[in-house]
């Protein structure tokens, strides 16, 4: 297997792991997630938006 797979592979079923051992955590590893993920798509709007201004 190429190493790039294996990694695809552990993350899945660490991700499934986690998921049902323990839904509550794997719900709040998401939302914080998606809260980094949104926040800095609003960084890089205000950027471009001062850049415009």
């Amino acid at each position: 297997m190429k190493p790039k797979k294996v990694v695809i592979w552990i993350l899945v079923i660490f991700a499934l792991y986690t998921v049902i051992n323990s839904p509550a955590k794997a719900a709040d590893l998401v939302h914080s997630a998606f809260n980094a993920v949104a926040g800095s798509a609003q960084s890089i709007g205000r950027f471009f938006d001062a850049l415009i201004s």
